[in-house]
């Protein structure tokens, strides 16, 4: 009986600790922001196609979109299973925009992609916006325009 109890009790433990942890993922938002869709070139000539749920770099790197945060300008994303590296495992691309540097609208740092779990992907914490040159771990932002 005691260990049915315990069962029991551990259950509702469990509810009251996945349940709302449940509803803090369903509120990640989900929506790129617009800019940041399309089709672009870095100033190295990848050229990448980017959606709500899909970063695809050119010829064969795809990362699978987990949730984008807006305000402090990045996203998390999973690697395809397929890519040439890394497959399977989490990534964090850091985000900011560019003034005075057209046709380069805004840049990226990889800032981690090999991490074993989104939560370790999201605590990598590299990119230095006020200093995009060398801001990306000693490396600048990569730059980002439009293509058609």
């Amino acid at each position: 009986m005691k260990i049915l109890l315990q069962k029991h009790i551990m259950k509702k433990l469990l509810l009251i600790v996945i349940l709302p942890l449940s509803f803090i993922n369903l509120q990640a938002q989900t929506k790129a922001p617009e800019m940041l869709k399309g089709s672009f070139m870095d100033d190295y000539k990848i050229t990448y196609t980017i959606t709500d749920t899909l970063w695809v770099q050119k010829p064969n790197a795809k990362y699978h979109i987990i949730k984008w945060n807006e305000k402090e300008q990045y996203f998390i994303a999973r690697n395809d299973k397929n890519n040439p590296a890394d497959g399977g495992l989490y990534t964090r691309i850091d985000y900011m925009t560019f003034e005075s540097m057209q046709p380069f609208l805004w840049g990226f740092c990889l800032s981690a992609y090999n991490s074993a779990t989104e939560i370790a992907a999201e605590a990598v914490k590299i990119a230095d916006r006020a200093n995009p040159r060398k801001g990306c771990n000693g490396f600048p932002f990569s730059r980002m325009k439009r293509v058609d």
